[in-house]
């Protein structure tokens, strides 16, 4: 695809009737040897929430779709409909009766009605994370199987506003072999469509063969409503949805109205539609057509579907009728039209290769019309952003030890208190809060106010409901004797360390009350890698004392908490230690109070205005001082850092290890949106030319703190509250840079809030952004197109590069990011903005909440990298990096016992692991699969591996990985201590289909960048029975 935009000119000629293409002519005679086969296809656009709740559109509008589609099917078994969103499909069967259910079951193998993708949702594929977009892919699936017996064979994503590889990917690996998009940019649209690769094998830009190949076709026009989707020309396709007959609620726009087909305009009539069918078929290289019929929330009455389809099939007789037409024209499937394209164009599955041309890249950023690029929607409603990572964080961990705590559990009759049934609901209505959010008008941040309510509600409950999953997971897990096992939801043995109030807050650590008593302060590591890493808990005394899981005692820092910028609450204090622990691990500490203590107290320096030199505290040494020109310097074994005396941002850094520095400064900046009519809103970006510098007219109070586990700097500006740590650690955490930014914009009037990095590396207008938390995209900034076009999804990462070094910004939330100048990495952090930009939405965003932006900054030395490397359209990040973003995405999950008294005796530890997995592979998930009849679990659960690509060109030789790598191979009988293996196969990405000779397996074997499931069964060891 970077070769398709290099050659494109992006202008925007008008090209007719079909205003963003060109005009189509063909001859008459064109269909003589081989008629026109036209499949046209009945379907609805439910979006689970967007100007409505879900439960809301489900009331009013999806219920009534779903109600009339099984009345309306069997009257004529030529009608055919089509229906992706399982979300809305699961709860409209719950609420039928048995005959109804029947009728579906009949409607499914007859092949009237299709399950298309059968994911939860329809996601979006720029914010959306991997472990959401399979999560998502597997609960549709596992409901359709469990509820349907059907398993669905081709992708359907209409609404999604650009496009990426990874969904591909996950489509072709959950063994589908064909899908279908929209949403892509016109002038891409129009390009394919001149040279007739609007069908082609769409193959990741990383694999050297071509076993991720998967068959897509491409809309060719503006939108997927009637009027788009029969031909080149939208006045007359209108006239062919009958839903608009005069009389109706809506109309045509181009003011000729539809007329019912009759005796007396068939011929007419019926010939004018054909006319567009033929032109449409020119932009394709095979004589079989797809028209697709429906639009959002269509076919609620039971007046509209015998509109559409009684005068559709008026149509279609006649065409039929006509030899001389050379056209078969008929209601069909997706996988209809999909089976008679593979059929012409004469091949089976396989060799239809030659025929369609093969493409690698992605649709970002996508533009419908003139400048109009969607490209603020990457940053909208960021707050949520965040809190969809959260959610995605406690999931995994809970699905996790749920899965060790059930088979714990098994073990005697005392532990069958578990609350296995209870707490798998509240796994699954978690898995399906997570998937609801990933849907295009959820976590895109593109939804009414209050249906951002409704999400964030949802999200919220779940983040709440799942620590409960985790609480009570960890109590069987740990321990020391399990007879004493005993399960109270009143009184849980554990709490976690923070609180969150609201669905729109941050959450707040809870402060620990210390005794002369020790009190169990237990650690997760949801990670599959051994660990050492800082935690910070709040606790109500200086005087602490911390012992490790072995007895012994750590070095602890005592950090001040804060009220505002400058003064010191003594209500609580923060205590900082390097927590080490082992893969997917607990290690159990012990907190006391100890006047004896040799915690280590934080040193403060604060920069304000008329400052006083000592400030009195009667715990903590805090010099005020006055802004200065001198440089503010932190530093640690991998890094020295300046910044800034005035501003306290960053400005250089020096790597210990070359010995060399770099120039990179941090600063903010606002865009304004144009004065033109068209303006920004939730899915535009429309600035009013380059950002202007954020400009403050007092220097901002810093503080800087000096300790033995981190320093750091925090600047205290108006709308962002920035603050950069470096951690004094060995090994990961301290050789990159953690950077917090707490915004709050409330108050602005059409400004978004910019962080831009500036550095000398000479990157040559070249960037790297991820997908999806995936893979990496080479991105070329374009000078032919404006600043919006150039802005990109990040998920996970953004890096640039030269020949020496290269600079990641890793992110914990989604956002969109850019970078416009040679050396500058920018991130688009939070926008406020007062007017619709005509996408339907009807309204701005205003809803803005003070919100807070994690990332890591990690600065690499590259080696023996040559200068057509830099050309590659591809691209990995080191395993440092991976391990980075790993890290900063789960972080460790610290727990205190809740009772003082009381407590039983823990193990010291748990380790499940034997050792860390191979550094290049990740554990997506270990998910629990549902038993076959009830809402229980059954003893089975789903194992997914994702083996990441990495670059080694990068000095691993002081990174502190403590992780090998083996070539994709795991032994599986060696991975877990206290479990044994049962069984183990292999299984699609969502579980839909076993390979035939799938047997049970001993070792796996995994290829770069594969993601793979498993259906694992785990029993307790038995040399583990006695404790």
């Amino acid at each position: 695809m970077l070769d398709v935009y290099d050659i494109l000119p992006f202008d925007n000629p008008d090209g007719g009737v079909w205003k963003q293409g060109f005009d189509i002519t063909y001859n008459e005679n064109e269909w003589d040897g081989e008629p026109l086969q036209v499949f046209v296809v009945p379907h609805s656009h439910n979006d689970p929430g967007w100007l409505k709740t879900f439960d809301d559109y489900f009331r009013d509008q999806t219920q009534h779709i779903l109600n009339n589609m099984v009345l309306k099917l069997q009257e004529d078994n030529r009608r055919k409909f089509i229906w992706s969103e399982v979300s809305y499909f699961s709860k409209w069967w719950d609420g039928i009766d048995s005959q109804k259910r029947d009728a579906v079951k009949r409607l499914i193998k007859d092949g009237q009605f299709e399950i298309v993708t059968g994911g939860w949702v329809m996601p979006d594929e720029a914010s959306s994370h991997y472990f959401a977009l399979i999560d998502q892919l597997i609960e549709g699936h596992q409901w359709l199987e469990k509820n349907l017996g059907v398993k669905p064979k081709s992708g359907w994503a209409v609404d999604p506003f650009g496009h990426s590889p990874t969904m591909a990917y996950l489509l072709k690996r959950t063994g589908f072999s064909k899908m279908l998009i929209q949403r892509v940019h016109y002038s891409i649209k129009k390009h394919f469509s001149t040279q007739k690769t609007l069908e082609f094998f769409w193959r990741q830009n990383w694999d050297l063969g071509s076993s991720t190949d998967i068959l897509c076709h491409m809309m060719p026009f503006y939108s997927y409503d009637v009027p788009h989707t029969c031909g080149p020309d939208p006045k007359i396709c209108c006239q062919f949805d009958f839903k608009r007959l005069p009389g109706g609620r809506i109309s045509c726009p181009w003011r000729v109205p539809p007329e019912a087909i009759h005796a007396g305009n068939v011929q007419h009539r019926a010939w004018m539609i054909l006319d567009q069918y033929r032109k449409k078929s020119k932009l394709f290289r095979t004589k079989v057509l797809l028209a697709p019929l429906g639009d959002d929330f269509r076919y609620t009455e039971s007046s509209e579907w015998d509109q559409q389809y009684q005068n559709y099939q008026k149509l279609f007789d006649y065409m039929n009728s006509r030899p001389e037409w050379h056209v078969k024209a008929q209601f069909g499937t997706l996988s209809d039209y999909f089976e008679a394209l593979l059929k012409e164009s004469n091949l089976g599955e396989e060799s239809s290769n030659s025929l369609f041309p093969v493409l690698s890249g992605d649709f970002f950023t996508y533009a419908d019309r003139d400048h109009h690029y969607w490209s603020g929607y990457f940053t909208s409603r960021p707050f949520y952003k965040r809190l969809d990572r959260v959610l995605e964080s406690y999931i995994r961990a809970a699905e996790i030890l749920y899965s060790l705590a059930l088979v714990q559990s098994s073990k005697s009759e005392k532990m069958s208190v578990f609350p296995s049934v209870d707490n798998y609901k509240l796994l699954t209505e978690a898995r399906r809060n997570l998937g609801l959010f990933q849907h295009h008008d959820a976590i895109t941040g593109t939804a009414k106010d209050w249906v951002v309510v409704d999400y964030g509600t949802r999200l919220f409950h779940s983040i709440m409901n799942l620590k409960k999953v985790i609480i009570d997971s960890v109590h069987i897990l740990i321990l020391r004797d399990k007879s004493d096992y005993n399960y109270d939801s009143a009184t849980p043995l554990l709490k976690m360390d923070d609180v969150q109030a609201s669905q729109d807050s941050l959450p707040r650590k809870t402060v620990i009350k210390l005794t002369l008593q020790p009190r169990y302060l237990l650690i997760h590591n949801p990670t599959e890698q051994e660990r050492f890493s800082v935690v910070s808990v709040n606790v109500n005394s200086p005087k602490v004392k911390l012992l490790s899981p072995l007895g012994k005692p750590v070095n602890v820092q005592i950090s001040a908490v804060w009220d505002g910028a400058t003064t010191v609450s003594h209500e609580a204090y923060q205590m900082s230690f390097v927590a080490h622990l082992p893969p997917l691990g607990i290690g159990v500490y012990q907190l006391l109070e100890d006047e004896s203590s040799e915690a280590v107290l934080a040193d403060y320096n604060i920069y304000v205005r008329n400052s006083r030199q000592e400030k009195s505290d009667r715990v903590f040494r805090i010099k005020e001082m006055q802004h200065s020109v001198d440089n503010i310097i932190l530093e640690n074994a991998y890094m020295k850092l300046w910044f800034s005396g005035m501003s306290g941002l960053l400005e250089k850094i020096n790597s210990k290890e070359e010995g060399k520095s770099n120039q990179m400064k941090v600063e903010f900046a606002w865009y304004g949106t144009t004065s033109n009519r068209d303006k920004s809103g939730a899915y535009l970006f429309l600035p009013d030319g380059d950002a202007k510098p954020y400009i403050f007219t007092d220097p901002p109070t810093i503080r800087v703190a000096h300790g033995t586990i981190f320093s750091e700097v925090v600047c205290f500006f108006h709308h962002v509250t920035h603050t950069m740590r470096l951690y004094k650690v060995q090994g990961l955490e301290g050789q990159s840079l953690e950077v917090s930014n707490i915004v709050d914009i409330r108050g602005e009037y059409n400004r978004e809030l910019a962080m831009r990095i500036s550095s000398d590396i000479n990157s040559q207008n070249r960037f790297y952004t991820d997908l999806n938390g995936y893979q990496i995209q080479p991105r070329q900034t374009m000078s032919k197109l404006p600043i919006q076009a150039n802005i990109y999804p990040m998920t996970t990462m953004a890096y640039i590069q030269d020949v020496g070094v290269r600079l990641t910004l890793h992110s914990a939330q989604s956002l969109g990011v850019a970078s416009l100048k040679n050396g500058q990495l920018e991130v688009i952090m939070d926008r406020r903005l007062m007017q619709d930009d005509n996408r339907g939405l009807g309204q701005g965003v205003q809803d803005n909440k003070i919100t807070a932006n994690v990332f890591r900054l990690l600065l690499e030395r590259r080696h023996g990298t040559d200068v057509n490397e830099e050309k590659a359209p591809v691209s990995f990040p080191s395993l440092l990096s991976h391990m980075t973003s790993l890290f900063l995405n789960h972080p460790l999950i610290p727990m205190t016992t809740n009772a003082d008294s009381g407590v039983p005796e823990l193990i010291s530890s748990f380790a499940p692991l034997v050792s860390s997995l191979p550094c290049d592979m990740h554990i997506v998930n270990l998910r629990t699969i549902q038993a076959k009849v009830d809402t229980k679990p059954s003893d089975e659960a789903a194992l997914i591996l994702h083996r990441k690509g990495f670059d080694c060109k990068f000095s691993n030789r002081d990174t502190g990985l403590l992780c090998s790598t083996t070539q994709g191979k795991i032994q599986v009988h060696k991975l877990f201590t206290k479990f044994r293996v049962e069984s183990l196969t292999p299984t699609s990405l969502s579980l839909m289909h076993s390979p035939p000779d799938a047997r049970n397996i001993s070792e796996i074997n995994m290829n770069s960048m594969e993601i793979n499931t498993f259906r694992i069964r785990l029993r307790l060891n038995p040399a583990f029975t006695l404790r």
